[in-house]
């Protein structure tokens, strides 16, 4: 009886142990920009980004390795620069704004020799399917007005409109799509550490 008393002390200050270690960091909004472009007619590239977001990182490394990822984007708040571009974008030609709300991420930062990717499941509309992007760790600093740490990264890939349901697709006369199917994902994140 005495040395199940002694386990389960000894696992309850092991579980105490790693949540200690766990660290939870939230975006800096005011320094994270979450952009993406698509080829348009063929020749030129258009721009944009989320002005509305939010999201998470929960950490037990100090270099950000095996990290969980959770990351929420309003699709409200798109902003290419061009309001009759944007309210088509919020369509349901494309996101469906009123129906889907929110393009939601869900996944884990994982450290191979010395390069680091970003794997889970990204969602919009009602469409999930996997994703892994390439992520560069550019370090951790504290903030020298608040103390705070400070952490950035850089993160870039690519995803097929098609695959998610945004299947909008006008051809010019010389075959070519209006607005490309492949997006790119261009991100400048600065996390802060919470507590």
């Amino acid at each position: 009886y005495m040395k199940i008393r002694m386990l389960t002390f000894v696992i309850a200050l092991f579980a105490i142990s790693l949540a200690n270690a766990q660290s939870i960091w939230t975006f800096d909004k005011a320094h994270t920009e979450i952009r993406f472009s698509a080829i348009h007619l063929v020749v030129s590239e258009v721009t944009g980004r989320f002005k509305s977001f939010d999201g998470k990182v929960t950490s037990a490394s100090e270099d950000f390795s095996g990290s969980d990822i959770e990351f929420t984007a309003d699709i409200a708040s798109i902003d290419t620069e061009n309001e009759r571009r944007d309210n088509h974008l919020k369509s349901d030609d494309f996101f469906n704004a009123e129906k889907y709300p929110r393009l939601n991420f869900k996944g884990k930062l994982v450290k191979i020799n010395e390069k680091y990717q970003l794997t889970g499941n990204l969602t919009i509309r009602d469409v999930t399917k996997p994703v892994t992007l390439d992520v560069v760790y550019n370090g951790t600093v504290k903030d020298p007005f608040s103390g705070t740490p400070k952490a950035g990264f850089n993160i870039n890939g690519k995803i097929n409109r098609f695959d998610y349901g945004l299947k909008w697709n006008a051809l010019m006369e010389t075959g070519g799509a209006v607005a490309g199917p492949e997006i790119d994902i261009e991100c400048s994140v600065e996390l802060q550490k919470q507590g």
